[in-house]
């Protein structure tokens, strides 16, 4: 039982100083945005409804159980099925960070990108990081239909990004969720920084090369 109290606490912590990080940097503002992290015996935690990322009180977030059942903490946000639908479509996720990034959500609203793979493989670490990003189509905020466009696309992709909403990123652990969703912004910036250029992306070759098995 002390094991799996410090180990709540730890989370907890993790949860509040991620998301003063992603604030404090601009990855997201107001009370826009969701953090949420599975426990060692499948409990989730995750931010509550209405709160800035940037002033988190990690003893009032919210938690669920195994089973996706509300169990304590502040009202749930009304997006923590994206956060649950991410936990069930992937194996081995442990963490999972939802935001409206400006520059990931300009590229969820231009039209007739690869709606499979909305962003070129501009860099190695985006490649490594995300890899692969499908747009799943707007349902208006809390809408449970946008659960079962997300799961289909989580299936073969840990990032999906939003229709005029933003990225959804799962991570094994919250810093990996953190780095992805901080790259795809950052990737994103470059996509739209480069808009009307002549550009140069990775080859597949180069792609397959970053995200093949290690021997």
């Amino acid at each position: 039982m002390t094991a799996i109290i410090s180990e709540t606490t730890r989370v907890r912590d993790e949860i509040a100083a991620v998301g003063k990080s992603l604030f404090e940097r601009g990855f997201t503002f107001g009370s826009t945005g969701n953090i949420s992290a599975r426990l060692s015996n499948g409990d989730l935690l995750m931010t509550p409804t209405n709160a800035s990322l940037g002033a988190l009180d990690p003893g009032r977030l919210s938690r669920f159980s195994a089973e996706g059942v509300f169990v304590d903490g502040d009202k749930p946000t009304k997006e923590a099925f994206l956060h649950q639908c991410m936990y069930c479509a992937r194996q081995g996720v442990g963490a999972v960070v939802h935001l409206h990034s400006t520059h990931a959500v300009a590229v969820s609203v231009i039209d007739g990108l690869d709606p499979e793979d909305l962003l070129p493989p501009l860099t190695a670490y985006y490649v490594m990081r995300v890899g692969k990003l499908p747009l799943a189509p707007y349902f208006a905020p809390g809408d449970v239909a946008l659960a079962e466009a997300v799961r289909e696309r989580a299936r073969t992709s840990h990032a999906v990004l939003l229709a005029n909403h933003g990225p959804v990123v799962a991570g094994k652990s919250l810093r990996e969720a953190q780095y992805a969703s901080e790259e795809l912004e950052e990737t994103a910036k470059l996509f739209l920084m480069l808009r009307g250029e002549r550009i140069r992306p990775l080859t597949t070759d180069q792609r397959n090369e970053l995200t093949k098995p290690s021997e």
